[in-house]
């Protein structure tokens, strides 16, 4: 699984982001411009020690990263999509994307792309869930399809013994 972020503007957004992807193994592409340095202390405070560990990866735009990846199959996230992010098979070498806080994903890019489009849903009211947590909810459901290959899924007390 690979997480694009195109254009994100937040940096505690993007350092969450990048502390789920060191958590998931999975390398995280961001899209120029960024709403900020990728030094400043809030990203490093979102993404903790973690951030070292990230597998990050700049362009500095969309053309760049379909250069550089020409045949990625990307999902695209957005409130305008018809289709649910449960309704899709999530290949392990898939891109999921995800717009800018303030907009989303351009609706050039979503215009030419429907049927790679994918929503959460949500009640009508609500204009959009929170970054970090949408990438966590579509990243997860992806690693479950592909039966969260690579990754931890048995954990063990550290002081006591589970009671059969």
């Amino acid at each position: 699984m690979h997480i694009i972020l195109h254009q994100p503007e937040i940096p505690a957004n993007t350092g969450n982001i990048g502390r789920t992807c060191v958590a998931t193994g999975t390398p995280l592409h961001l899209i120029e411009p960024l709403g900020f340095r990728l030094d400043e202390k809030s990203i490093k405070r979102a993404g903790m020690d973690y951030w070292s560990q990230l597998d990050v990866t700049r362009y500095m735009n969309y053309q760049e990263f379909l250069t550089c990846h020409p045949d990625a199959k990307i999902w695209m996230a957005t409130t305008k999509a018809k289709r649910s992010y449960t309704e899709v098979s999530y290949g392990e070498n898939d891109f999921i994307m995800f717009g800018k806080e303030s907009a989303g994903i351009p609706e050039e890019l979503l215009a030419v792309h429907e049927a790679s489009c994918i929503r959460i849903p949500m009640q009508p009211s609500i204009r959009s869930l929170n970054l970090s947590n949408s990438v966590a909810i579509v990243l997860y459901e992806a690693l479950r399809q592909n039966h969260f290959s690579g990754m931890q899924t048995e954990g063990k007390l550290h002081r006591l013994h589970w009671q059969e």
